[in-house]
């Protein structure tokens, strides 16, 4: 597949939309569905035509060796079809259940307080929220749901970020430089290593984590095998870590920039759910998915090739005003999760459940603890990656941190700090 592109495809992947995005998409929605000329890939920005393109049993998420990302694939979850896909998602599934994400929500609050409370004790009255809150927040909790020791936090959020390059299309121009092809070698190396050695101790002695729950995860004499089991924890590591993440910094964006919608969830903190989805619909943080057609069919007036890419533009479809009434209005009232911020299908997000629960843990948090947080917009900066969008820098002012406001916070302690 060539890299050329139209005007408006360059445009999408051009660094400096990546702030502003959304008139753009919104030109690339009303035009899809369209072949690009230029490269020939599909472009499909409809949320109509998105959901039935990823529902479609036509089309393939086997993008191993099609060369349509930078980085070659690896065989985990995002890039397998049926029958693979089927058997281990329903295995690793059985780890991701409501009833077993819930048991974690109270570890979720107490490293959301602690982060908070890190924050209030430096006496600082400006944070960078990317660094002190969401970086730090998924990737402690991914690790320790998979028992991975505190010390390795650190390795592990940078291995992390060295693999999310692996997600974006061929649409980001030039090549990738050698130190960061080597970068995510090394990452996933360092990551197979490493769970190789922890499947082995925890299959010697199990413990209450997520990886426990993998390796005895069994159907009719059916188990995930060392090789399926390795990558989907890399897998839920680096998508548990980046999408959450991003989520997290979009919603705080979202509130900031609408300080109604702030005032509204600090008032009303039961709407912190429907917050995490307003969000995931407003300013997903995974912007878009590509796929393989398997055989040619038709799509609107558009004709689709064996083995033609299609781009599905998710955060197109997710503002798309015949699905959403007033789409481009920030509304955590709005009462429609009929988005595709997890896209849908058989590859619905895996892990959209502790996705969900700690989005709403931490925009609840920040909305009740924080007093008076002001956006620096000079501080605002965005990672390069196009697939998975958020920033690298978002820094507020505040006037203080209420830990006593936080539901966790005991009912006799005052925990005010730095206001009054």
């Amino acid at each position: 597949m060539t890299t050329t592109l139209t005007t408006g495809l360059a445009r999408l992947a051009d660094h400096t939309s990546r702030a502003h995005p959304y008139d753009l998409l919104r030109e690339l929605r009303d035009a899809s569905p369209f072949t690009d000329p230029a490269s020939g890939i599909v472009v499909v920005g409809r949320r109509a035509d998105c959901e039935t393109v990823l529902r479609s049993p036509r089309v393939s998420s086997n993008r191993m060796g099609a060369g349509i990302t930078k980085v070659p694939q690896q065989p985990n979850l995002m890039n397998l079809d049926a029958p693979h896909h089927t058997r281990l998602r329903r295995l690793a599934g059985k780890a991701f259940k409501p009833r077993v994400i819930e048991r974690w929500r109270p570890r979720v609050q107490a490293i959301v307080r602690e982060l908070l409370a890190d924050i209030a004790a430096s006496g600082a009255h400006s944070v960078d929220m990317v660094s002190a809150f969401a970086y730090p927040l998924p990737v402690r909790v991914i690790c320790e749901m998979l028992g991975v020791p505190r010390e390795d936090h650190p390795v592990f959020e940078k291995w992390a970020h060295a693999i999310a390059y692996t997600v974006d299309p061929q649409l980001v121009p030039g090549e990738l430089t050698t130190e960061v092809e080597r970068h995510v070698e090394e990452a996933r190396d360092g990551f197979v290593g490493y769970f190789s050695r922890l499947i082995e101790e925890r299959k010697r002695e199990p413990r209450g984590d997520i990886l426990s729950e993998l390796i005895a995860a069994e159907e009719e004499g059916d188990r995930i095998t060392e090789r399926d089991l390795i990558l989907t924890c890399i897998l839920l590591l680096v998508a548990g870590h980046e999408t959450t993440a991003n989520l997290i910094l979009n919603g705080l964006l979202g509130l900031l920039r609408h300080p109604d919608q702030l005032r509204l969830l600090r008032e009303r903190p039961e709407l912190a759910e429907a917050a995490v989805e307003e969000v995931l619909r407003y300013d997903a943080p995974t912007q878009m998915v590509t796929r393989i057609a398997r055989e040619p069919f038709t799509l609107g007036d558009t004709e689709v090739s064996a083995g033609q890419p299609l781009l599905l533009l998710l955060a197109a479809a997710n503002r798309d005003p015949e699905q959403h009434r007033e789409a481009d209005v920030f509304d955590i009232t709005r009462g429609d999760p009929g988005h595709l911020g997890f896209a849908a299908g058989p590859h619905f997000c895996l892990g959209s459940v502790l996705a969900r629960m700690e989005g709403a843990v931490a925009l609840n948090a920040f909305a009740q603890a924080f007093v008076e947080p002001r956006l620096d917009e000079t501080s605002l900066h965005y990672r390069p990656h196009v697939s998975v969008r958020g920033p690298d820098h978002l820094r507020i002012d505040f006037r203080g941190i209420r830990l006593d406001a936080l539901p966790d916070a005991g009912t006799t302690e005052e925990s005010a700090v730095g206001h009054g």
